[in-house]
């Protein structure tokens, strides 16, 4: 059986399953092929609790973990609406293939309307084929506001 809920990381299972979730998939390859650090482990749900623009979403199967999705409302200034940015999708190893990845897009799509979103951005690395499939089988696609300028290129700064 197949659950998907929106987590309520007060609930001891909903937080065990983000942290699980979430350090299997920073021990992949395309995670950073490191576990999350313990700091990390300890904090995030509640963290991520105090964040009312975050959205945890859980895939249960037969009631274990098995996939995950955190998005972050943010706010597109060309349509004056707020936009969802999925940040992290998440099916751990013995899950894939089932489709949960869809079932989880499903209802981040679901909690986009209800808030009014006009659209969901996500990142994908250049190397993940199969994830760049499923979110393009979903119907994401490269942004760009005009051909002739290209698609948008993701960039970072880190402050330490």
């Amino acid at each position: 059986m197949i659950d998907i809920v929106e987590a309520d990381l007060s609930l001891s299972a909903h937080a065990e399953a983000l942290i699980q979730l979430m350090d299997q998939y920073a021990l992949d390859p395309m995670g950073g092929g490191q576990g999350l650090p313990d700091e990390v482990k300890a904090n995030l749900p509640r963290e991520l609790a105090k964040r009312k623009s975050a959205h945890v979403i859980l895939a249960f199967v037969d009631s274990q973990p098995a996939g995950l999705v955190v998005c972050l409302e943010g706010f597109s200034t060309f349509a004056c609406k707020p936009l969802l940015n999925i940040h992290d999708v998440i099916v751990a190893l013995p899950y894939r293939g089932r489709g949960l990845s869809k079932l989880l897009l499903n209802k981040v799509e679901e909690i986009a309307y209800d808030l009014g979103c006009c659209k969901l951005t996500l990142e994908v690395l250049e190397g993940n084929h199969v994830a760049q499939l499923a979110y393009k089988s979903y119907g994401f696609n490269g942004y760009e506001l005009n051909p002739k300028m290209g698609k948008a290129l993701f960039w970072e700064k880190k402050l330490e």
